[in-house]
């Protein structure tokens, strides 16, 4: 496979930006990121400079018509956020909720048809109730529950800020958090192409064991753990797979509309790589369901309560 090609600039990591120790000669180092030798948990190396990350997100990330997959696509997202939402209402406490990395706001919307009280946080805010802050300058501190729904990745400032969501819970608040396994197969098997690396927009990549510990440590109590509520690991397999092939193939690239890709596709490649991924569904199930059976899917979704 290609290896990665590190085309952003910024300062050595030298600390792990999930535990804060540092990064010394039990650290492995691979390419565009390196493995804390005391948690296990990957921080992006370097860490890109705010200059390098706005080009990373770019205006294709999130388009101003706040629609990035096809109609179906959109339309599933929609009601994969309503499921969301009806599990924080089921397990939450009454009270405020506040999703960190909310996007356009479909799990805000979804919150509020169940009449919860909602608000979010976002780069480049869109409406009145999401702002562009970072979880530690919020002052709110009662917060029946605080979402990191596949956003706690992209954040530089990880750990401090998971001790900054315990302290905004209220006593018997919970935090609902999906990621990215790195210890998964599907992680080793791809190893720098697995499409869950993201870089250099995700920032820390997680492991199971690092991040529950790492949630305990904060004073969450975890009662819940999922390998399948957490969503993408049928894409994980599909993308990496249809990757392998020659001519430049990008499934998750060709689902997107064409405004909201990172990198161009002609009509050919985008017909080619949707075949090729209905092609080869069927392996791409049966390594996800096998992940999946075994607890070492490539996402992993936990509640902690604040205890």
């Amino acid at each position: 496979m290609t290896r990665l090609k590190v085309d952003w600039t910024g300062a050595a990591a030298t600390e792990c930006v999930w535990c804060g120790r540092p990064l010394d000669a039990r650290a492995r180092r691979l390419t565009g990121r390196t493995i804390c030798g005391s948690c296990g948990t990957g921080t992006t190396d370097p860490l890109p400079d705010p200059e390098s990350l706005d080009a990373a997100y770019g205006d294709w990330y999130w388009p101003s018509s706040g629609k990035r997959f096809g109609l179906v696509g959109d339309r599933m997202l929609r009601r994969s956020r309503a499921s969301m939402a009806a599990r924080i209402d089921e397990v939450a406490p009454p009270g405020p909720v506040l999703d960190v990395g909310a996007g356009e706001g479909t799990l805000i919307d979804a919150l509020k048809a169940r009449g919860r009280e909602a608000r979010g946080l976002e780069r480049l805010p869109s409406r009145e109730d999401i702002v562009d802050l970072s979880l530690p300058e919020v002052e709110q501190d009662d917060f029946a529950a605080i979402i990191f729904w596949h956003s706690l990745e992209h954040l530089p400032d990880s750990g401090p800020v998971m001790q900054a969501a315990a302290e905004r819970l209220r006593p018997g608040g919970v935090a609902f958090v999906a990621v990215p396994d790195l210890s998964s197969p599907q992680a080793r098997f791809f190893g720098d192409r697995w499409i869950h690396l993201d870089l250099p927009r995700h920032l820390v990549h997680l492991t199971t064991a690092s991040l529950t510990a790492g949630m305990e440590a904060n004073g969450l109590e975890v009662t819940a753990t999922s390998r399948t509520r957490g969503g993408q690991n049928l894409i994980g397999w599909l993308d990496g797979f249809v990757a392998m092939l020659p001519g430049g193939l990008n499934l998750y690239q060709a689902l997107r509309r064409k405004q909201a890709r990172r990198i161009p596709l002609n009509p050919v490649q985008r017909l080619l790589s949707i075949t090729a991924g209905v092609l080869l569904a069927p392996v791409a199930l049966v390594c996800a369901a096998v992940e999946v059976a075994c607890r070492r899917s490539g996402t992993i979704y936990v509640e902690g309560r604040r205890v």
